[in-house]
C-alpha cells in the first residue's frame, strides 16, 4: 500500500473544524491578542482585527485548504505533482521546506511558553505563588524573575512534561490521537473560558474595561496599525506554518471548503474576542494598566486575581485554559513535521514522533530556555535566542511561505485550484483573482512592515 492509501480522514466536519479551531486558538488568541489590544488602543485594534480576518484571513485559509486537499499528502509534496497537464517544477517544494523550518522555529519557543504556564499552575497549587491576599507588581515581577527567567532547570522540567503530553497524544495517530483529544479539550477550554468571562464581567467597574475593549478610538486607527494587525492574523490562524495544509490533507474530497474556512475564521475571531472579556474588565476594576505588553498575562493578571474572591482558584482555571489552548495548537504544528518526516523517509510514526519532539527539545527548547539566563549574553540579530526564534519564524518564514502559497495557487495551479475549491463559479472567480493579484501585494506590504 502507498502512503497515500494509508492516510486517514477526519470522521466529520465537526471533528475537522474543532481540530483546526484548536490549532488556531493557542497563545495567539489567549496571550498575544489581549496584550496587543491593550498596547494598541483597545477597541481600535479589535475592529481592525475583525476586518483583517475578512481581508486576508479567510481567503488565505482557502488557499492552504486547496493546496492541502489537492494532493492529500504532506506539506512539502503538496507543492508537487502536476497541474493543468504540466509537471510542477520541484523548486516550489522549497515553500514546504520553509514552512517546516518555520514550524521548528515556533515550537522551539512555543513549548517553553507551555512550560512557563505549567510552572504557574504548579506554583499556584503548591502555594509557591500565593494569591489569597493582594500582591503588587514587585511580587509578581520577582516571582517571574526567580521562577521563569532564572530557574532553567524548573522550566526545562515543565517543558519536558508539556512535550511528553504531546507525545502521548500524537503516538495514537491523527484520528485516535489528535481528533479524539481535541473533542475533549476544546469543550473544556470553552467551559473554562465561560467561567472566566462570567467572573470578570460581574466585577464592579467591569464596564470601563468593556468600553475600552469594544468602543474604538478612531484616532488610534492608522494605515500602519492595520498592516500590523494583518500580520498578526497570520500568527492567529497559523498561516504559513503548513498546519492548515497538513490538516486539510486529511479532509474528504466532498467537504465544502468555503464553509469550513468561514467557520474557522469566525470561530478563531470569536475566541480571540472572548479572551478579551476574561481579561480587560478585571484590569480596569483593579486599576492595572492594560498596556503592559507581553508580561500582561504573567505579571499583571496575577495582581488582578489576588484581589478577587477565590483568586487562586480562578488563576488556576485561567492558566489551565492557556495550557489547553497551547496543547491543541502544538499538537497540530508537530503534526506538520511528523507527517512530512514519515512520508518522506522510511521511519514509522513512533520513530518520526520521537525524532521530531526530541530534536526540537534539544535544539530549540533548551536553547530558548537557557537564552534568558545561562546564555543571556548570546545575541542573534540583537535578540535573545527565544526572541530570535519568534522573529525569524513569525516575521520572515511564515509570511514568505504564505506569499509563495498565494502565488502558487494563482499562477501554477490556476484552474485546478478553482476545481479543488468546488464553489460556485462567481465566488470562485472573485476569490481566485483576489488571491492571484491582491493578496500577494498585501502580504508584501506586511512583510516589509514586519522587518
Amino acid at each position: 500500500m502507498t502512503t497515500k492509501e494509508k492516510r486517514q480522514s477526519w470522521s466529520s466536519r465537526l471533528a475537522y473544524v474543532l481540530t483546526v479551531a484548536g490549532a488556531t486558538i493557542g497563545f495567539g488568541a489567549t496571550w498575544r491578542f489581549p496584550y496587543l489590544v491593550g498596547e494598541n488602543g483597545g477597541g481600535a485594534y479589535v475592529l481592525l482585527f475583525c476586518l483583517a480576518m475578512i481581508v486576508i484571513g479567510i481567503p488565505m485559509i482557502l488557499v492552504e485548504n486547496v493546496i492541502g486537499r489537492r494532493m492529500q499528502i504532506n506539506s512539502v509534496d503538496a507543492f508537487g505533482g502536476s497541474a493543468n497537464g504540466k509537471k510542477i517544477n520541484r523548486t516550489w517544494k522549497l515553500l514546504g521546506y520553509m514552512g517546516l523550518l518555520g514550524s521548528f522555529g515556533i515550537l522551539a519557543y512555543y513549548m517553553v511558553l507551555g512550560g512557563w504556564v505549567l510552572t504557574y499552575i504548579g506554583s499556584l497549587i503548591s502555594g509557591n505563588l500565593d494569591l489569597s491576599n493582594p500582591v503588587t507588581i514587585d511580587t509578581t515581577s520577582q516571582f517571574f524573575t526567580d521562577n521563569i527567567q532564572n530557574n532553567p532547570t524548573l522550566i526545562l522540567i515543565y517543558t519536558a512534561l508539556f512535550v511528553l503530553a504531546n507525545y502521548i497524544i500524537l503516538v495514537k495517530g491523527v484520528v485516535n490521537g489528535i481528533e479524539r483529544s481535541v473533542k475533549y479539550l476544546m469543550p473544556l477550554l470553552f467551559i473554562f473560558l465561560l467561567v472566566m468571562i462570567v467572573r470578570n464581567i460581574t466585577l464592579p467597574g467591569a464596564m470601563e474595561g468593556i468600553k475600552f475593549y469594544l468602543i474604538p478610538d478612531f484616532s488610534k486607527i492608522t494605515g500602519k496599525l492595520f498592516v500590523f494587525v494583518l500580520g498578526q492574523v497570520f500568527f492567529a490562524l497559523s498561516l504559513g506554518f503548513g498546519v492548515l495544509i497538513t490538516l486539510s490533507s486529511y479532509l474528504d474530497k466532498k467537504e465544502n471548503l468555503v464553509k469550513t474556512a468561514t467557520i474557522t475564521g469566525v470561530v478563531n475571531t470569536l475566541i480571540a474576542l472572548a479572551a478579551g472579556f476574561m481579561i480587560f474588565p478585571s484590569l480596569f476594576t483593579f486599576n492595572v494598566s492594560p498596556n503592559s505588553g507581553p508580561t500582561l498575562v504573567f505579571q499583571s493578571l496575577p495582581i488582578v486575581f489576588s484581589h478577587m474572591w477565590a483568586g487562586g482558584v480562578f488563576a488556576t482555571i485561567f492558566f489551565s485554559l492557556l495550557v489547553i489552548a497551547a496543547l491543541t495548537t502544538s499538537l497540530t504544528i508537530y503534526e506538520v513535521l511528523i507527517t512530512a518526516l514519515q512520508e518522506k523517509t522510511k521511519l514509522n510514526r513512533k520513530q518520526a514522533i520521537a525524532l521530531t519532539l526530541g530534536a526540537i527539545f534539544i535544539l530549540g527548547n533548551v536553547p530558548s530556555t537557557l537564552g534568558d539566563n545561562v546564555w543571556r549574553n548570546v545575541s542573534i540579530m540583537g535578540m535573545s535566542i527565544f526572541d530570535a526564534f519568534d522573529y525569524v519564524s513569525g516575521n520572515i518564514l511564515f509570511i514568505l511561505t504564505a506569499l509563495g502559497s498565494a502565488i502558487f495557487v494563482g499562477f501554477v495551479l490556476k484552474d485546478e485550484a478553482k476545481k479543488e475549491l468546488g464553489a460556485g463559479e462567481k465566488f470562485t472567480n472573485i476569490w481566485f483573482n483576489y488571491v492571484k493579484y491582491i493578496i500577494p501585494i498585501i502580504i508584501l506590504v506586511i512583510f516589509i512592515n514586519s522587518l
